[in-house]
């Protein structure tokens, strides 16, 4: 079943997934204006999602938050609670850091964070879905503010376990771990031309020195592997999902010279690109 609230304006979109046994995620070929968050409870037994196509262990009673640039499948969708919403109906309304979609959930220490349910967890988290659910099937006028209300608290209660588990409290050094997100965020906004520490420090107003000893905090990756990481992953997405050559995706993720790209791309995954190319041909 899946539950469509559209606003009055035509643009903000939230959307309750529940027993779809083909409820999946594809970024590069999705209708334009169909980019969501998703915050996915796997109510069944443990089963594999794909993340861009990297198999991971979705554990019983979890929740993974995606990011709306993510291609996602699962083993058992059926199993799956997933609600999903765009910008336009969430997140212009609240840029807090902790509740809104440049949040902990999404830019926190972990692109991938399954956060565990304790029974307790995953009774409140059903009495959530069932209000959602009365909400979606509601005609008053005043629908949408309060189907926003309750998609605050899903990600307020879900921001608390992850914060627990993750960082082993519910409440960090507030400044410190902020500076964190807002680097994740400033990397995922710059990634494609800007690959040095030095730049995102300048954004942020600190010294490289002062951004390492805050991961050394709060991450267990340096400032630098952030933004290799990244790359590496739009470089993954792109020769799996487009046809775009390898020149143009080295130009498109900034790097002026193939050659610097190629090694680069060898250093952290063992392959060329001509070679991952190649063996994503042949997988088709």
């Amino acid at each position: 079943m899946k539950y469509i609230f559209t606003h009055p304006d035509g643009h903000g979109r939230l959307l309750l997934h529940k027993n779809e046994n083909s409820f999946q995620q594809y970024f590069y070929k999705q209708q334009a204006g169909f980019t969501f968050h998703t915050i996915a409870w796997n109510k069944g037994k443990k089963q594999l999602i794909y993340i861009d196509e990297v198999a991971w262990d979705f554990e019983e009673n979890a929740v993974l938050p995606i990011m709306f640039n993510q291609t996602f499948r699962f083993e058992r969708p059926a199993d799956i609670v997933a609600w999903q919403f765009n910008r336009e109906f969430y997140c212009i309304v609240n840029h807090d850091a902790e509740v809104g979609c440049v949040g902990f959930i999404f830019f926190g220490p972990s692109p991938t964070m399954f956060i565990r349910l304790d029974p307790a967890d995953a009774t409140e988290y059903t009495r959530l879905m069932q209000v959602f659910e009365t909400e979606f099937d509601s005609d008053e006028e005043i629908k949408g503010e309060m189907l926003r209300m309750l998609l605050v608290q899903l990600i307020i209660k879900t921001t608390r376990l992850a914060k627990k588990q993750y960082l082993g409290t519910a409440e960090p050094t507030e400044d410190k771990f902020n500076l964190i997100r807002q680097y994740n965020l400033h990397v995922e906004i710059h990634f494609r031309k800007e690959h040095q520490v030095q730049f995102y420090a300048g954004l942020l107003h600190k010294s490289p020195k002062t951004i390492s000893n805050y991961f050394a905090l709060y991450s267990k990756k340096k400032p630098l592997q952030i933004i290799h990481d990244r790359l590496i992953m739009e470089a993954r997405r792109l020769f799996t999902y487009t046809d775009k050559p390898i020149k143009e995706i080295a130009n498109e993720l900034g790097f002026e010279d193939v050659s610097h790209f190629s090694k680069f791309f060898k250093k952290y995954t063992s392959l060329n690109p001509s070679d991952l190319r190649k063996s994503l041909i042949n997988s088709k």
